[in-house]
């Protein structure tokens, strides 16, 4: 974790004039980020910053909670504020988790955090096709891009198409996985994509703050018209961003 330095001198100084200190300070705070403060460091405290421009904490709570809701700062629980990296933007497009952050010149990594055959609910051995009383694997992972935190999913996969895919290793793109060893490859998805706040454990895996917002991505995929994949993925409102190009009818 980077500290930020209480010497660090600001570059501006908040002064009595028609334009509210809070949006001076912002002002001043705004210059320090990506420059004096690079990516993902943390940020003095509301203390530090009321001495080092010499206003109140209210008047610092103000400007962060401006910064915040921009995006350009974001909270961890216990931990204090920090500066926030450039979003992962994602073009909609079938590719994996892997592919999606090598393309973007970053480091996939991926801990596996259950791996077992199971009853899927209802709704995945629907989706799967899967006759009652039929089990499927179910595969939990947490997916890091330069060793942040992005996305934790739960997916269920047919044991009809990869009979002895908790076998495997699952550190790495399930899609190669599937390809190289049974032979099956993904041409086609439906996704659906809505937000949501997470708490507890998701929240705690995701190293973010109980309340954050994250986007939510549910996805049946396919070989041949052949289901294979019922995932649901929880990637990180400050970390994630999603491009749509929309054509008119």
């Amino acid at each position: 974790m980077t500290r930020l330095r209480e010497a660090d001198a600001p570059t501006a100084a908040v002064t009595p004039k028609p334009v509210p200190k809070h949006a001076q300070l912002r002002a001043i705070l705004l210059s320090d980020i990506g420059t004096t403060w690079p990516a993902h460091a943390v940020i003095p405290s509301e203390r530090e910053l009321s001495a080092r421009h010499g206003v109140s904490r209210a008047t610092v709570r103000e400007a962060l909670r401006q910064l915040i809701e921009e995006q350009k700062l974001y909270t961890l629980q216990g931990k204090g504020t920090f500066v926030a990296g450039e979003r992962v933007q994602s073009h909609l497009h079938l590719a994996s988790f892997t592919e999606d952050m090598r393309r973007r010149g970053m480091v996939a990594t991926t801990l596996v955090r259950h791996a077992e055959k199971a009853a899927p609910p209802l709704e995945v051995r629907a989706a799967l096709g899967l006759d009652e009383g039929e089990h499927a694997w179910s595969i939990e992972r947490l997916r890091l891009a330069n060793g942040i935190p992005m996305a934790l999913e739960l997916g269920w996969y047919s044991p009809r198409v990869a009979a002895d895919l908790g076998d495997r290793d699952l550190n790495t793109s399930l899609y190669s996985v599937l390809s190289e060893h049974y032979g099956v490859r993904i041409d086609s998805a439906e996704q659906t994509v809505w937000a949501e706040t997470v708490a507890g454990d998701t929240a705690t895996t995701l190293d973010v703050a109980p309340g954050s917002a994250v986007l939510v991505f549910r996805r049946t995929s396919r070989a041949s018209g052949i289901p294979v994949e019922h995932v649901t993925s929880w990637y990180r409102g400050d970390r994630y961003q999603v491009h749509m190009a929309l054509a008119g009818s």
